[in-house]
């Protein structure tokens, strides 16, 4: 059975919501935006103890800092290209940005094929069901474009802002 439970950001954010199967955080998207299309729609509100640890998190976060823990989460339908993508976003350091095609050079060296597609990069990015946790708002267009978040380029630019990042 999937579990749901809200969080109240701060004024500058739309709040967020957070999904479970009941042991690992399953999603955590902004309420309203399209990322909401990913999650599951007949959701049990319940405050499990999943939830009160990603609160936590968040409250670290929202407070400015890069918390020194990661709650525990699952990502259903992870190919192997977007685990590469996964892998690669988790690296991205609190207020440090790269770029979808400084991705795409990474997994392409890494797999030693020469050249990937910075426009595949973007989608596996924008399939993330897992936002701030997983970075994806550290994602980036060519010379420093915010195009492209799932959860709204408000929150993007918001969190962006928020460590530190001169948008």
């Amino acid at each position: 059975m999937p579990y749901i439970q809200h969080y109240t950001t701060p004024p500058d954010f739309d709040d967020l919501l957070m999904s479970s199967d009941g042991k690992v955080l399953t999603g955590l998207w902004f309420s309203g935006s399209r990322d909401e299309r990913k999650h599951t729609a007949d959701c049990v509100m319940s405050d499990l103890h999943i939830f009160k640890e990603t609160t936590r998190w968040l409250d670290i976060y929202f407070g400015g800092r890069q918390p020194d823990f990661t709650p525990a989460y699952r990502m259903e339908n992870l190919t192997q290209f977007r685990s590469a993508v996964v892998e690669i976003m988790i690296r991205i350091q609190f207020g440090k940005t790269l770029t979808y095609g400084e991705i795409a050079r990474q997994i392409a060296a890494e797999r030693n094929c020469g050249k990937m597609s910075a426009q595949a990069v973007g989608g596996a990015v924008g399939w993330n069901p897992i936002c701030i946790i997983v970075p994806c708002h550290r994602v980036i267009g060519a010379n420093n474009q915010l195009i492209g978040y799932g959860g709204g380029i408000n929150n993007k630019i918001a969190l962006l802002k928020l460590e530190g990042i001169d948008v």
